[in-house]
This record gives structure tokens, C-alpha cells and sequence, in this order.
């Protein structure tokens, strides 16, 4: 498979919160890290087919796929290039489960995201694609504020040192 281009989907879903699907690799490439769930396109198969036996496939979900989101190449194994696709997708069924090659699958926060371990790039991409908008800057402003600023507990609340 050397130098092989292999095409790949993605979901881009978010609940209700706002809270975006991210599952954790169970095999190589990138196993232990957080990425949004998906996989190859087998022979046949159109993009939004992949897309739903995918999404059932790792996540236990059903899905409507929508809109390319976005696209990225990421580097594979024996030197092949992973060519991922990513759509939006809108959850219509289905019990949270993880399954196939993921080892877990969660909702989170956008502003979690700085505390787990994520696939190399997913971040940017998403900030690229409008995806991670606003509440991803704000995170990360308070974060960099907080990590600067002494804090106490009190009863349960934060407050300043000064």
C-alpha cells in the first residue's frame, strides 16, 4: 500500500449542548487519541453511505448525513495518505455506545477539549471550518487567564489572590 491514497469519512455532530462527538482510536493510526468517528470508504460505497455505517458502526448512532464540512490528507501507515472527507451529520437514532475500532465515545464540551489527547490537527481543522468558533476562543482566553491567576477555593467558588 505504499503511497496509496485511501478515502476516508468523517462526522462533524453536535448535540443539543452543543457538545461535539468525539470517539477514542482503538488501533493505529493514532490509538488512544481523540477524533471525530469515521473511516474508510469500501469499494461501492457513496460518501454518505460510509458516513452512516460508520457512525452506526463506532458510535451505535444513526445519522442523516449533511454537508461537507471540510477535508483534510493525514499521513498513514506504510507510507500511505489518509484522504478524510468530513460532513456535518445529524443524529436521528440510536444508543451512545462505542464499538468496532473505537475504545470510547463521548460527547464533549468544546471547551474540554484542551484536556484530552486529540488526533494531530483536529483542533486546527475544526477552527478552520468554523466549527470551533467563538466559545473555543473564549476557552481558551480564560484558561490562559486562569493558568496565570492565583486562585483559592472557598466554599466551593473560586476566588483571586491579589
Amino acid at each position: 500500500m505504499s503511497g496509496s491514497v485511501i478515502p476516508c469519512v468523517g462526522a462533524v455532530v453536535k448535540d443539543g449542548q452543543g457538545r461535539l462527538l468525539l470517539i477514542k482510536r482503538g488501533h493505529e493510526p493514532g490509538a488512544g487519541l481523540w477524533s471525530l468517528p469515521g473511516g474508510r470508504i469500501e469499494p461501492g460505497e457513496t460518501d454518505a453511505q460510509a458516513l452512516v455505517r460508520e457512525m452506526l458502526e463506532e458510535t451505535g448512532l444513526t445519522v442523516e448525513p449533511g454537508r461537507l464540512i471540510g477535508r483534510v490528507q493525514r499521513p498513514g501507515l506504510n507510507g500511505a495518505v489518509i484522504d478524510i472527507r468530513d460532513y456535518a451529520a445529524t443524529v436521528i437514532g440510536g444508543t451512545l455506545r462505542p464499538g468496532d475500532d473505537a475504545a470510547d465515545a463521548r460527547w464533549v464540551r468544546v471547551t474540554d477539549l484542551d484536556s484530552l489527547e486529540v488526533t494531530e490537527g483536529l483542533v486546527e481543522a475544526l477552527t478552520s471550518w468554523g466549527v470551533l468558533g467563538q466559545e473555543r476562543q473564549l476557552s481558551s482566553y480564560f484558561s490562559a487567564y486562569n493558568r496565570q491567576t492565583p486562585v483559592a477555593p472557598s466554599g466551593g467558588h473560586r476566588h483571586i489572590l491579589r
